[in-house]
């Protein structure tokens, strides 16, 4: 729409252009035939030409018309508003927000209002991490006649609701001549009713809030809202402003012993609640330790009531278990010596029957003996010679030779066999048992 305004108002332009060059040309044209004909050279000059002038206005008059329309259109940037300021009229009624526009040419003019949020701030400015001088503070004074520089900052902005009536009846422009008296008048008229002590720490916050409210309600009447209304800072006296440093410094002192005294007041009360509660909790166990005793007590009366028939059972008990006892024990022996008397019977039998049968049994070898001896004897005297292969045999490892004369005969061997006869018979005696035994 802007291009179409800009494309309008210049086809206007370039026709009342156009008409100033035609006549522009033409009376340059006139003047030239003039001043030759002035000079006496009119033959060397063309005819003169007449001046266009219907066709340089017919394009004055054709260029109102794209200019009336392109004066017509109207736009609102973003963040804007406006209103309408008729010749006739005066301000008309309602608000022309962002946008494209309509109004009647040459007669109504719109006026523009920021609708943005806007700040009025007086006193130091911080700009990032610079702080700058960018206002005075606004000096108040006190109840005690002593004068304060204020640090205040105002957010608001304008209502567009009633951009009409702030364009009819206020002066322009309001963040100039409206905003900064309203504000200036609204804490003089309020600071003076409380110290410099209440303004700068005991009721700093009241102040503020009934500075805020003061300043929303009168500027709400013009058709300004007022957002927050901030008290960034105080600058106090510097005679004051030691003198409370002072008295603050004297105050955080009293206060800390005011402080230290609680706590050690608080200590000693917690000391001595200590102490009754240890005094109290001692009562409480030794009361508890009493009744404790007395119920162990009444539950060990009890339970002897049980007890006792149970312990004269169990020695009732005891008492028939070490008589079962002696009489197993008894019959242990009894049946342990019953046991011996047989072992020994029957020891006796096994020995008898032993020494009878080694009895029969020496009989028998002493019969195969005799016979084997009678039979050797036979032997013996008919080969005489054996007698010394037998004693070679027996003596094997053993032998020795001996030299004996050779009319000796066989004395050798009678002796010999007469002594290995006596040798068996002792050696039987030996291994016969003893019939007593």
């Amino acid at each position: 729409m802007l291009f179409l305004k800009y494309l309008l108002m210049t086809a206007g332009v370039a026709m009342v252009l156009s008409a100033l060059a035609i006549l522009t040309y033409d009376l340059s044209l006139e003047m030239r035939h003039r001043r030759a004909a002035a000079a006496g050279t009119d033959a060397a000059l063309p005819a003169p030409r007449q001046i266009r002038w219907r066709t340089a206005l017919a394009f004055v008059m054709l260029a109102w018309a794209p200019i009336l329309i392109a004066l017509s259109i109207v736009v609102i940037p973003s963040g804007m508003a406006g209103v309408r300021v008729s010749q006739t009229q005066g301000t008309l009624a309602g608000t022309l927000y962002p946008g494209v526009h309509f109004v009647t040419p040459l007669l109504e003019k719109v006026e523009l209002f920021d609708t943005r949020d806007q700040l009025f701030t007086t006193g130091w400015i911080e700009d990032g991490k610079k702080t700058e001088n960018k206002a005075q503070p606004l000096n108040v004074q006190a109840r005690e006649g002593l004068t304060l520089g204020l640090a205040i900052t105002v957010r608001y902005r304008v209502d567009p609701k009633h951009l009409d009536y702030v364009e009819a009846n206020l002066p322009q422009p309001i963040e100039k001549e409206i905003v900064p008296p309203v504000v200036a008048s609204v804490w003089r008229e309020l600071v003076p009713n409380y110290t410099v002590r209440d303004v700068f720490a005991a009721k700093r916050e009241e102040v503020r809030g009934r500075a805020a409210n003061l300043i929303t309600q009168k500027l709400a009447a013009d058709g300004i809202v007022v957002k927050e209304v901030m008290l960034r800072d105080i600058q106090l006296p510097p005679e004051y402003a030691k003198g409370l440093e002072t008295l603050l410094l004297k105050e955080q002192e009293n206060d800390r012993m005011g402080v230290e005294t609680d706590i050690q007041q608080k200590q000693v009360r917690i000391a001595e609640l200590q102490a009754e509660a240890a005094k109290v909790q001692e009562v409480k166990q030794a009361e508890g330790a009493a009744q404790v005793h007395v119920l162990q007590a009444k539950a060990e009366s009890d339970a002897m009531q049980y007890t006792l028939p149970l312990k004269e059972k169990q020695i009732q008990q005891s008492k028939l278990e070490a008589e079962a006892r002696k009489e197993s024990t008894i019959k242990n022996a009894e049946a342990a010596a019953e046991a011996k008397v047989i072992d020994s019977k029957a020891e006796m039998e096994r020995r008898k029957m032993l020494a009878d049968a080694e009895a029969d049994r020496i009989r028998v070898t002493a019969v195969a003996d005799a016979e084997r001896m009678k039979g050797e004897a036979a032997i013996l005297k008919q080969n005489p010679l054996l007698i010394n292969k037998i004693v070679a045999e027996r003596l094997s490892d053993k032998l020795q030779i001996m030299m004996v004369p050779s009319d000796g005969k066989f004395f050798f061997a009678n002796d010999v066999l007469r002594s290995m006869n006596v040798a068996n018979h002792s050696s039987q005696a030996e291994q016969a048992p003893d019939p007593q035994n």
